[in-house]
């Protein structure tokens, strides 16, 4: 189970008017740690270093020439995953997703500038990108087990009362996050998707949350290609100032060491 560590997010809940069929759009972001905790999962510790103010776009992956299986996981080359893992540590599943995403979005919709370390810095500090508590990525992108998220009942956390009879997240009482990116069921129902191309939308599966996020994202803020439109995204998904801080010191640490 997740906990929210971070004093100044713990329990937060961003809510944000989007717009169009979106509509109200409700994040919950438990945030894991940056460094190994005795027991499993992980804490954030104080860094000393201070963060940088954003994290400034990687280059792109390199696209296949020959999609691979697994819908947006098999857009990027091969070899630049295998090569991009090793350099960041970066599980090789969990990379393949975060890449697709990005080149799905840019693709699609190139405005929004969302760059593949970004969504790896959400990752990380979100569940160590699907490892948190002993869970794997699979093959096919899931976590086992599945990443559930501390009951949002209101004790030292937000108050979500139940809103999908416990059909996502196990729970009829509260609300939980769920999965490797840590969505609410509100917030899955507004930007479910099916980008593993398996013929279901599974917020445990890394392909699906991943897109899911960065649909989110680039409706929040496009140019996040600058600091000004990437503070705004990653503030519509968390406000706290320490979660910002760790998403951009993880995901500038992804882009130098991709770049080394």
């Amino acid at each position: 189970m997740l906990e929210p560590i971070l004093v100044a997010a713990r329990g937060r809940i961003i809510a944000g008017v989007l717009g169009g069929a979106a509509g109200v759009v409700v994040i919950v972001l438990l945030v894991l740690a940056l460094t190994p905790r005795a027991g499993g999962g992980t804490v954030l510790v104080p860094d000393e270093t201070p963060a940088p103010r954003w994290a400034p776009p990687a280059d792109p992956p390199v696209a296949a020439v020959t999609p691979g299986p697994y819908g947006i996981a098999g857009l990027a080359e091969p070899a630049w995953v295998a090569r991009t893992a090793k350099a960041t540590g970066i599980p090789r599943r969990a990379l393949a997703a975060y890449a697709g995403a990005a080149m799905t979005k840019a693709s699609a919709m190139p405005a929004c500038g969302l760059s593949w370390t970004t969504l790896a810095g959400i990752g990380r500090v979100e569940s160590d990108h699907g490892r948190h508590g002993g869970s794997t990525i699979g093959a096919d992108g899931t976590a086992t087990p599945p990443i559930f998220g501390p009951a949002l009942d209101g004790d030292g956390v937000a108050r979500i009362p139940d809103s999908d009879q416990g059909a996502i997240d196990g729970d009829t009482k509260a609300d939980r996050a769920v999965g490797p990116m840590q969505l609410i069921p509100q917030t899955w129902r507004n930007w479910h998707t099916d980008a593993n191309a398996d013929g279901r939308e599974d917020p445990q599966n890394i392909d699906d949350a991943v897109m899911a996020s960065a649909n989110y994202l680039c409706r929040a803020s496009t140019g996040l290609d600058t600091e000004a439109g990437w503070r705004r995204a990653i503030t519509s998904y968390n406000d706290a100032t320490t979660y910002i801080d760790a998403v951009a010191r993880a995901a500038e640490g992804y882009r130098t060491a991709a770049d080394r």
